[in-house]
């Protein structure tokens, strides 16, 4: 088994990234009624009468309409494909009601909870196993026999099914760690992190940006070596420190723009600070999008107007009727 589903795992550990987990790979309608600020760990280390533990799953609930939703995310980093992935799934959601009947003690007509059994996989080789149980049991059973066998289907995200899709416009940081993984080139894993240093400006989601920073020291992206880029401490000084080290493989015309953009972004995040500094941490979408749209001369221009800005209008002029 691959060493690294530590460094998913703890990516995952985050409400945002399992939030954007289901938003951008679960095209159900059901899944617009979720409430995703009430998202809860679980505890998901489950022992089974031949002592073996659960380390490679996460899980967590959430409130559908007026009930709870599970989730059963298993991550499969194995080398090889298993055929018989739904068998396991079987065996682990059963262990996970289980759980749920001897501490919750359900009352009498009361029903257990629903889960979704999600394989999250990131292999080169593409999934073929099935994902429904009855695909790999016997079909030719009377029907009164049949009726009586066991079901289960699971959810299968295929992370290098969507290597070819474009990355969204809006943050989804699970399509940010896909296409990070399965960048082909220096200039598709730059494309991908300036997308994310962009998305994870905000000072409270410096948790997140540790783990990203966790996922590229123990693991990396497949087919770009990034081993020598050590005492990263952010990541908008990994996009800089990239972007001058593929000075010697990118065209020079795109190196300049990467090292240009990481100006832009550097300045772009200085700038904000000092606003949330005078200001306050809130700030207004319209103050957002017009750093985003600013070119470094005008952000230098509003970062000297700030010295005798009263209101932040003063400083951005006509850029605030927004």
């Amino acid at each position: 088994k691959f060493t690294h589903d530590p460094a998913y795992k703890q990516l995952f550990s985050h409400p945002e990234m399992v939030t954007d987990l289901m938003r951008g790979y679960v095209k159900e309608t059901w899944v617009n009624d979720i409430d995703f600020s009430t998202l809860e760990r679980v505890a998901d280390s489950f022992v089974s009468k031949d002592f073996r533990e659960r380390e490679d799953d996460i899980i967590w609930r959430v409130r559908w309409g007026n009930r709870w939703l599970y989730l059963y995310i298993l991550l499969e980093f194995q080398s090889t494909i298993d055929r018989f992935m739904a068998v396991r799934l079987l065996g682990y959601i059963g262990l996970l009601y289980q759980d749920l009947v001897e501490t919750a003690r359900p009352a009498r007509g009361e029903r257990l909870p629903p889960v979704l059994p999600i394989v999250l996989y990131n292999g080169e080789e593409r999934w073929w196993a099935r994902t429904d149980l009855a695909d790999l049991t016997e079909t030719d059973l009377p029907e009164t026999l049949a009726y009586y066998q066991p079901q289960l289907r699971y959810l299968l995200i295929d992370e290098g099914s969507f290597v070819d899709n474009p990355l969204p416009s809006t943050c989804n940081l699970a399509a940010a760690l896909f296409g990070l993984e399965h960048s082909r080139t220096g200039e598709d894993f730059i494309k991908v992190l300036k997308s994310l240093v962009e998305w994870l400006q905000d000072p409270a989601q410096s948790h997140i940006q540790r783990s990203f920073l966790t996922w590229r020291h123990r693991v990396g992206p497949k087919k770009i070596d990034t081993t020598d880029i050590t005492e990263i401490h952010d990541l908008q000084e990994m996009y800089t420190m990239l972007a001058e080290r593929f000075n010697k493989i990118w065209p020079e015309q795109w190196m300049q723009k990467g090292i240009q953009q990481g100006e832009l972004l550097a300045e772009r995040r200085l700038l904000r600070n000092m606003l949330q500094h005078r200001f306050g941490p809130q700030l207004p979408n319209w103050v957002d999008k017009s750093l985003e749209k600013a070119s470094i001369a005008q952000l230098e221009k509003w970062g000297l107007a700030i010295l005798n800005a009263q209101t932040l209008q003063d400083i951005f002029d006509d850029h605030c009727d927004e």
